[in-house]
């Protein structure tokens, strides 16, 4: 059948009806209409609202419904839109929709306009046409059965009472309920409900499931809950609707009356502009400062500039935030030093255990200063390990003369701005970090720390490490210029501090204008100490567990040092530490009365298995013990030689080795290879040998000029077939002729030495001064031979 078959149809059908005369209500409802799909919520029978469509598809249906006497179409609710509107599975409509009569169509913008008015809800019975858009259907309409009259009337009572706190709260429901009580009568239970639900802003799901439920007391039963949560939603929106304008009418009130009480103060003489007030408060700031006559010429002109600039103008908030900056220097304003010798030495003893040395230098630097009656600028570098203290240092000696302290890292730092500050005509320019910190501290002699020297950056935005030469020069700081105050500033007073873990990365031009202080790593027996006084009992205040609720044991604190944190500062001692307490925490909170003390058997459960184990030194033919120095402390360094084959002469080197330590392996080859003879080996063994020299520590990259003479020994083993004297490290650099040269870092390498039980070390000649220097309680116990060429190596080495 065609489609204008069809359309004759229900044009036939409803003048058939027509026909009739007097029908009873319902009876003219058509029993076959068209379908749209709709998919932002369910349409109810008790609304009358403004549909629009897509203009495709569903033009044709439109001019269908228009031809008909009846002008009625079905909406249903489809949550999810179909891809293709031309082709959509039926069975994703729901069970029930709602009849429509469409009034006044029309057509803009590819959209399709017209009013609905719902009349009735209404089931599909069957598809006449289900393939592509018109779609049409035969119908039935769905009514409810009767209900108990009484609870009936009482969820009609319910709902009206929710409809009437609803419409003071929004006044579009007052609208709505205008054009439903134009159509329907107030005491009809079934439209009542669905315009109930109709007002609800509930989800579409549960607004189709209202739809759905044809029995009216079920109905009801659904939408008061419903209704009663839009009434409690609309009831909150009121009220914080009403608290913001209260507070935006608060505000707005005091406004007014503030710019009221402005002019009248102005109009009396009480108060200024604030202009005015800028002015005068700048003026205050430098009351009792003493300027240089280049900085005071300069704020006088600003003042005189601001004074007649307008408010709003954007120049006036640059010069007020310049006079901002500018009169927070502490001009001529400094500290008076505590220059006790006895009161620095107690502040160092407190904070820090061990580092007799460095606390010496500190002292003799701040005796220095008491002599003169004043610690002019200077320049104090700390180079050691992660974790030995170095910060902590420098808020010592801060402490210790009683000037302000302030710290900033200057690691990663690239843009030169940072420290000699933006000019002034760039937005958000900022004077330096060296301005902001005397604006802190507010005297010109504070301790300046500045933090990871060594990990200072370079990029197209300047160069940080340049721009430093002048703020740390005694001779140039004098008159440092700020870019931004465009002044001259004396740093003269101030004591800079500087740290850093290697001067490796330091440009040479900055490392000649500080001090340097080497803080090395920590033995044992120091790092007993700062754990004791220090470590445990901060990280039990910190968690707070009283000191008579845990405790560990002396022999447990060396087996943390020993087995679980060798490194040469504290910060792995101070974590592992804190592990071992949160762990006893979560035991004294199971167990309230129990009192915990940590001994050596409990490590394993605290902290797992030791990652340290007691090394066994390696020993054997072509087996040396050598000492380096890395950034991280000292550490012993095995190597190993050994003869691989006699088919031809050759030298292999494996280890992850710098290019300075293939020298020096290229080095004690040839020297060993041209004095076997003198030192007792076959001449002959090196022109058939094939000699493989391996340095272990895996894929560790190492470099430094200190492994000559202990790769010479290991070849000189190899080639006597002799096993070296035991219990013996050695560190130092070899010429061809066989001169022992001196090497750097001694007391990291006596430590290190000193951490593996090694008591007889080999020091080059050249080092005997630096070896005397040492604290006595490194040098305790220890046997050390100083040699000045390769021929006292061997003497300590094979007798």
């Amino acid at each position: 059948m065609s489609d204008q078959d069809i359309n004759a149809d229900i044009v036939d059908e409803a003048t058939s009806s027509q026909r009739t005369g007097l029908v009873l209500p319902g009876q003219t409802l058509p029993d076959k209409v068209y379908v749209i799909p709709i998919h932002n919520r369910p349409f109810f029978p008790a609304q009358v609202l403004p549909v629009i469509v897509n203009e495709e598809p569903w033009a044709e249906t439109l001019e269908l419904v228009a031809k008909t006497e009846h002008h009625c179409l079905a909406l249903f609710f489809m949550e999810t839109p179909p891809e293709n509107p031309r082709h959509f599975d039926p069975s994703t409509l729901p069970e029930h929709g709602t009849l429509v009569r469409v009034h006044h169509a029309s057509r803009e913008g590819g959209k399709l306009q017209f009013v609905a008015q719902g009349l009735s809800r209404v089931r599909i019975r069957g598809w006449l046409k289900r393939h592509r858009p018109p779609y049409l259907v035969e119908v039935d309409y769905p009514h409810s059965p009767l209900d108990p009259r009484d609870e009936v009337k009482a969820y009609g009572m319910a709902l009206i009472n929710a409809i009437k706190e609803l419409l003071p709260l929004n006044p579009l429901y007052s609208e709505e309920l205008k054009n439903y009580l134009n159509r329907f009568s107030p005491n009809d239970p079934s439209p009542l409900t669905d315009f109930a639900a109709a007002l609800t802003t509930a989800p579409a799901r549960e607004l189709q499931e209202v739809l759905d439920t044809v029995p009216i007391l079920k109905r009801m039963e659904k939408v008061l809950p419903l209704l009663r949560k839009e009434v409690e939603v609309a009831r909150l929106q009121s009220e914080l609707s009403a608290e913001v304008n209260r507070k935006i009418g608060q505000h707005q009130r005091e406004f007014f009356l503030k710019e009221q009480l402005k002019l009248i103060q102005q109009e009396l003489g009480i108060t200024k502009d604030d202009r005015s007030a800028d002015s005068e408060q700048f003026t205050q700031r430098l009351e009792g400062k003493v300027l240089p006559s280049q900085a005071k010429k300069r704020i006088d002109e600003e003042l005189s500039k601001l004074s007649i600039l307008e408010t709003g103008s954007p120049e006036y908030a640059v010069t007020r935030n310049y006079l901002d900056w500018a009169t927070s220097v502490p001009w001529g304003v400094y500290k008076a030093d505590k220059l006790d010798l006895k009161h620095a030495r107690k502040v160092l003893d407190k904070h820090h255990a061990g580092l007799d040395d460095v606390k010496n230098r500190i002292l003799e630097f701040l005796a220095v200063g008491a002599f003169k009656g004043e610690i002019s600028g200077s320049i104090v570098l700390l180079v050691g390990p992660p974790g030995v203290g170095k910060t902590s240092i420098g808020k010592s000696i801060a402490e210790s003369l009683g000037r302000p302290f302030y710290r900033f890292s200057v690691g990663g730092m690239r843009d030169e701005a940072e420290i000699k500050g933006h000019r002034r005509t760039y937005i958000g320019a900022l004077p330096g970090k060296l301005v902001q910190a005397l604006k802190e501290v507010e005297v010109m002699n504070p301790v300046i720390m500045l933090d990871e020297i060594d990990k200072l950056g370079a990029s197209y935005q300047g160069d940080p490490a340049s721009a430093l030469l002048e703020t740390l020069d005694p001779e140039q700081n004098v008159e440092f210029l700020d870019h931004y105050l465009d002044l001259r500033l004396d740093l003269s007073k101030v004591l800079f501090v500087c740290t850093a873990n290697t001067l490796d990365s330091i440009p040479g031009p900055l490392l000649d204008r500080m001090e340097t202080i080497r803080l090395s790593g920590y033995i044992t027996e120091e790092k007993h100490a700062i754990a004791k006084r220090h470590l445990w009992p901060r990280l039990l205040e910190r968690t707070g567990v009283p000191k008579g609720r845990l405790a560990i044991t002396d022999g447990a604190l060396t087996s943390v040092i020993e087995g679980y944190a060798r490194e040469a500062g504290v910060r792995q001692l101070e974590k592992q530490l804190g592990k071992i307490i949160r762990k006893a925490v979560v035991r004294l909170l199971e167990e309230p009365e129990t009192n915990i003390k940590v001994g050596q058997k409990d490590l394993e459960h605290y902290l797992g298995l030791a990652p340290f184990r007691k090394e066994q030194l390696l020993s054997g033919v072509g087996v040396i013990t050598g000492l380096a120095w890395t950034s991280l402390g000292g550490a012993t360094l095995p190597i190993e030689a050994t003869r691989i084959h006699t088919l031809n002469r050759g030298f292999k080197l494996t280890g992850q080795l710098g290019d300075v330590m293939k020298e020096s392996a290229e080095i004690a080859y040839s020297y060993i290879s041209s004095h076997l003879k003198r030192y007792g080996g076959d001449p002959t063994f090196f022109d058939q040998a094939f000699v493989h020299l391996h340095v272990p520590e895996g894929a560790t990259p190492k470099d430094g000029p200190s492994a000559g003479i202990t790769m010479a020994s290991a070849l000189l083993s190899l080639a006597r077939n002799q096993v070296p004297k035991k219990g013996v490290a050695m560190t130092g650099e070899l010429t061809l002729t066989g001169q022992v040269l001196p090497i750097g870092g001694v007391r990291e390498k006596v430590i290190a030495a000193r951490r593996q039980k090694i008591f007889e070390l080999i020091l080059p000649e050249a080092n005997r001064g630096s070896f005397e220097e040492l604290p006595d309680y490194l040098k305790e116990g220890l046997t050390v031979h100083f040699a000045r060429r390769f021929s006292d190596v061997a003497k300590v080495l094979f007798d």
